[in-house]
Order: structure tokens, then sequence, then C-alpha cells
């Protein structure tokens, strides 16, 4: 034990071991498979993974069988070269996705809107991480989602807002959290990236959910009923204790268990 953690009391070190078991068991490459991940690990591009990442978890919720689908679909309309796609294509070149039907809410015209807010980024950026980078003295990324939010959208008012949360507004920010997952985890299983190197893993928290917080709350790390931006922070509380340097990986025992019914 390093000389600054604190034991735990009994029962909750009870529950640090199941769910450490737990997000061993759901961390594997089988994992992959029925996930959204999926998509972003058919590209080795950086540029190509982050796009595919980001894209993919824009459009996840509802059924994982119609996320996939519908993530495939983009990246057909992207020439399944996403990267080069974006930082070549035009405006008039995108008028065909106008009455597309992408994913629920999000049609044609958000994915336009997000190709060319994607394309301005590019521009200027070599790659996302620049957006979400976590500034000295901040412990979570509450700000740091917020000026993704406005560097991403910009100043222009479109419908295509609403699909990126608000930690400003409460909300949990669940996709993009899960985005971040994705690029900035680092260990060898094998499922999450972790190929951005400027953001330090420990700040993440788990995406939440109907999944992982009603399975938060059955195992009492939560009190709170809402799936909200305050619910994180209650369960960061929790699961930076049980692993401060890595409390995103009990992601996979939350969601594991929410979603085979084990428990």
């Amino acid at each position: 034990m390093k000389k600054s953690e604190t034991p735990l009391p009994d029962l909750m070190s009870d529950l640090k071991g199941f769910l450490d078991e737990k997000a061993d068991f759901y961390n594997n490459p089988d994992f992959i498979e029925n996930d959204p991940i999926q998509i972003p690990h058919r590209f080795s591009l950086k540029q190509d993974i982050e796009i595919a990442g980001f894209l993919t978890a824009t459009i996840s919720w509802g059924n994982r069988k119609s996320i996939i689908h519908d993530a495939e679909k983009m990246m057909h309309f992207l020439e399944d070269s996403p990267f080069d796609f974006i930082r070549n294509v035009s405006l008039k070149e995108l008028k065909f996705l106008e009455n597309k039907s992408i994913h629920r809410t999000f049609n044609g015209e958000d994915f336009t809107e997000f190709i060319l807010n994607l394309k301005r980024i590019y521009c200027e950026n070599e790659s996302l991480e620049q957006l979400f980078l976590v500034h000295q003295n901040e412990e979570n990324f509450y700000h740091s989602l917020e000026r993704f939010r406005s560097a991403f959208l910009g100043s222009k008012q479109h419908r295509s807002h609403k699909h990126v949360s608000s930690p400003y507004k409460n909300s949990s920010a669940k996709r993009l959290m899960m985005f971040l997952r994705w690029m900035v985890r680092k260990d060898k299983k094998g499922v999450d990236f972790g190929i951005w190197e400027n953001i330090e893993q420990r700040l993440l928290s788990v995406p939440l959910d109907v999944h992982t917080g009603n399975i938060s709350r059955k195992l009492g790390l939560i009190q709170r009923k809402q799936n909200d931006w305050k619910t994180v922070l209650e369960m960061d509380s929790v699961l930076r204790l049980y692993d401060p340097e890595d409390p995103s990986k009990y992601d996979f025992a939350l969601f594991g268990l929410g979603v085979s019914g084990d428990f």
C-alpha cells in the first residue's frame, strides 16, 4: 500500500475486490465484438481512430446493435477513411447527406455540421486531444468538456448543438466521458486505445448512464437518483478511493454487470 493511501473499511474493501474482479473479467478483447468501440478499432491512423470514436460515441444511446449499424453507416459515408474525407471534402460535396437518416434524432444535417466542425478543428490542431486538455488544479473534466464544446460548436447556432452535452447544465456527459475513456485509458487488455499522451487517466470518470447508474445504486456506490454531473462526482468520490490511478476501469464492471444481467 502506498503511504498516501488510507485503508478501506472492510465492506468497502469487499466491494472493491468484487468490482476489481468484474472489471478484469469484462475488460478483454471479447468485449469489442458487441460494443460500439469496435468501430474505431477498425482503423490504425490516430486521427481516424479519434474521428470514428468521437462520431460513434456521439450516437451512443439506445440499442447497441443499432448504434453499431448506424456508426458503420457514418463510416461508409466517410468512405471508410474519416480523416482523409474530412480534410478534403467541400460543403457542396456534403449535399448528399441533406436528407439522410443517421441515428434517431441525429440526422444528416447534424452529421454535416459535425463534419464541417471537425474539418475546422483539424485545420487548427493535429489531434482532438488539444481540445480536451485539463488545466492545472482541475481534478476532473467539468471545465475541459465545456471548453471542448465551445471550441467544437463555435459561435454559429445550429440544431446539432444538442448532441454535445454540457456539464455546466448538469449533464453527466456520458458519451463524451466514454469517448475520453477510449482515447485516454491505457492498459494491456486491448480494448481502450490510450493514444492520448497528455491527459492523465486518473482524472477519468465512469460514463454514467442507465446501466452503470442502476448497478451503482444497487451496490451502494451512489445515492442520488438522477444520472447527472453531481452523481458523476458522487461516484468519483468512491471509485477514486478504490483505484486512484485508474478509476474508469470500473466502467467495465458496472456496465458489464448491467447489460449481462449477472447482478
